[in-house]
């Protein structure tokens, strides 16, 4: 699973470079330190859900899906905010 996930990400991150080459928006350093903030703790979110789902913790897995999937959320969408900004401004 993990490595479909990886594989994914990477055709993801790609995706978002090359569509960045395509438009000539410019990314900031603080939208790639947010959006990996943001990715790292969804991954942790998503890793942490499944474990807990496997030890029978349904209440532990969904408190931490509140905890820390929210936060990671919102992280990401900050991020998708500047840059649709950016491009608006542009």
């Amino acid at each position: 699973m993990w490595l479909l996930l990886g594989i994914l990400i990477g055709i993801i991150a790609l995706g978002i470079i090359w569509w960045a080459r395509k438009s000539n928006t410019s990314l900031q350093w603080y939208d790639w330190v947010i959006g990996l903030a943001g990715l790292a703790m969804l991954l942790f979110t998503v890793q942490n859900y499944f474990a807990s789902v496997a030890e029978g913790e349904s209440k532990a897995a969904s408190m931490f899906l509140l905890v820390a999937g929210l936060p990671a959320l919102i992280l990401l969408a900050v991020v998708w905010q500047l840059v649709i900004r950016r491009v608006k401004k542009a």
